[in-house]
């Protein structure tokens, strides 16, 4: 995978990542600008993930792979979340997953 697609991939991850915890805080605070807004972020998501021109379930297979690490690092680092082992081994299937799906 060339560091363009990962790039990429990593980006659209950030987008659809960003766009749920905004779906998210807009439901909890009951406003429908803050849904709309995530609604956006996650469109954006879409039309940036869709730019790598793999076939459509070789691209879907792997982007899950970069989506897992991201929204794992997101709860992380940003919702200050306590990860489990069984979810980094889990997460390690997934990246194994993905690298047969790659190849």
């Amino acid at each position: 995978m060339s560091l363009a697609i990962l790039s990429i991939l990593l980006g659209a991850a950030v987008l659809e990542v960003a766009g749920d915890a905004v779906v998210r805080l807009g439901l909890t605070r009951g406003s429908s600008l803050i849904i709309v807004a995530g609604m956006i972020v996650l469109g954006l998501y879409g039309v940036l993930v869709n730019t790598v021109k793999w076939d459509f379930s070789k691209l879907l297979g792997v982007y899950v792979a970069v989506f897992a690490v991201v929204s794992v690092l997101f709860g992380r680092f940003i919702f200050n979340e306590q990860i489990s082992w069984s979810m980094w081994v889990g997460l390690a299937f997934i990246l194994i997953g993905a690298a047969f799906i790659q190849s």
